[in-house]
Parts: C-alpha cells; structure tokens; sequence
C-alpha cells in the first residue's frame, strides 16, 4: 500500500506502509523518527493552522486524521468503490481514503495577491510498491517551517445572529436540510419569510430583495475570497446560477451549520408555544 501527495506547492512525495506524513502551515518537526516526516506546505495564510494533517499509511489502507481549524472538503470521484463522495472535514474526524484519487481542497488556505485562494492538495492511494523517482522525504530533505508564528485570525466570517447571518441561513437551508436535488436557492421571498419566521416578525428591511441581493454579495465575498467571487468585477461574463454557488460554498465552509437552522426553528417553536 502507498500513497502519493501532490499538490502545485509542493514537489510530489510518495509514503509506503508503516509512513506519517504530517503537513500544515508551520507543523512542529519535534524529534526526529523513522517514517515520520513533517512538510511545511509553501504560501499557506497566516489564519491556516500550523498543523492541518497528517496522513498515515497502514497496511490495511491509508488514513487521514484532521488537525486543523480550518475547513476543508475530501472529494473521492473516479476510483470510490462505492461510487463518489464528500466529507466536510473537521478538527478530529479521521477518514480512510478510497483506493484511487482523492482531492483534497483547504478554503481560502492560500495567500494569493488579490485575496486567498484555495489550497488544493491530491493523494493517490495504490497497492502498488513506492517507486524512487517521486520525493522520499529523509531528515536532510525536510522543508523547514518558518519560525513559529501564532495562528492568526481567519479572514472575514459572519457574525452569528447578524442580518447576513440569517440571509446565509436561509439561502443554504435546501443544503442543509439535503433537499437540493434541483440545485435550486430560495427565492428573495422566501429568504424574507424564513427570517420573518425564525425573528417573529422582524426581518429588517429584507422585504426590499435589493437588500437580499446586498446580504448575498456579502455572503459570497466571505465565502470565496474577492478573488474567485462569482459577484467580483474580475468576473466576465453572464453569472450563471450564483446564488448556488454562494450557497454551496457557504455550507461547505460552514459559515452556517444544520446545528444553527436547528437552534433558530427550537426558538421559533418556542416562541410560538410548540414543543422542542
């Protein structure tokens, strides 16, 4: 068993059985150990955690444990046994990568002119025996982390309770609820009658969809970065299905969560005498 790590950042490496690779903005090299190699990857953000993952080849498959603050998306979409998947990852989850291709993207892990980009690492699992013209990592060969910064704060997020907050709630509640089948995003009116529901009555000035359209421009300069903003004057082009994209990129990085529409329909049953 083996995988293969690529990314643009960085020169392929290849792990066999009984490897760890651990690899972020600045991971700690600590003592060194036989089959434990530590990769610094170039151009992360300062709000990227030090440490992402780290991936360990066992003999029976290989596995990635998530380390990192940050949010990220595992996709498997040609060799899965079971067909293509998605796994929004979070600090602690551990996964065992499907035997073929699985791509592995960061958002907005990268510092990029015009604005964070995202960090997009591959790694290719096989049976096959580790060959010697890709990378093998040896104590010399190690890329040395720049000297330990703190993590600093991620870019831009929503503030909980806000206006942009409920707009963002209600836009990606079809994703949220797995019923986005269509690909379809609630329409301005719709988008101001969840809120009015969940805020008895108070939605702001969301009844204007000028003002829904303002929240979701919002939403989406927070969710992709100025510079793949599908609303960014950089964009040429007719938009197609925008508010989607925004919405799936928002509950991708979990700038609203299932958890959060659970709490604000507890409240509006609440408020409204239902049951929990």
């Amino acid at each position: 068993m083996r995988v293969i790590v690529r990314s643009p950042e960085l020169h392929p490496v290849a792990l066999s059985a009984g490897e760890r690779l651990v690899f972020g903005r600045a991971p700690h090299r600590g003592t060194r150990r036989a089959g434990r190699y530590t990769v610094a990857v170039p151009g992360c953000g300062p709000h990227v955690s030090r440490v992402l993952g780290d991936v360990l080849v066992e003999p029976a498959g290989v596995r990635l444990t998530w380390r990192g603050a940050n949010e990220a998306m595992l996709s498997s979409l040609f060799d899965a046994p079971g067909g293509a998947r998605r796994v929004t990852l979070v600090d602690g989850m551990s996964v065992v990568l499907d035997e073929g291709k699985n791509e592995l993207v960061v958002f907005a892990g990268l510092e990029a002119a015009g604005g964070p980009k995202d960090l997009a690492l591959t790694f290719m699992v096989s049976g096959a025996e580790r060959t010697r013209e890709l990378t093998e990592l040896s104590g010399s060969e190690l890329p040395v982390p720049e000297a330990a910064v703190p993590t600093a704060e991620a870019p831009e997020v929503l503030s909980r309770y806000s206006k942009v907050w409920y707009v963002a709630l209600a836009l990606t509640e079809p994703l949220l609820t797995g019923t986005d089948d269509e690909q379809s995003v609630p329409t301005h009116q719709e988008i101001h009658r969840r809120i009015d529901h969940w805020r008895e009555g108070d939605a702001w000035n969301l009844a204007d969809p000028r003002r829904v359209d303002e929240a979701i421009k919002k939403i989406s300069r927070i969710a992709f970065g100025e510079s793949l903003d599908p609303y960014g004057a950089a964009r040429d082009g007719r938009l197609f299905n925008a508010r989607f994209a925004v919405a799936k990129r928002a509950a991708q990085r979990r700038l609203v969560t299932a958890e959060d529409l659970d709490e604000v329909e507890r409240a509006a049953r609440r408020r409204s005498g239902g049951r929990q």
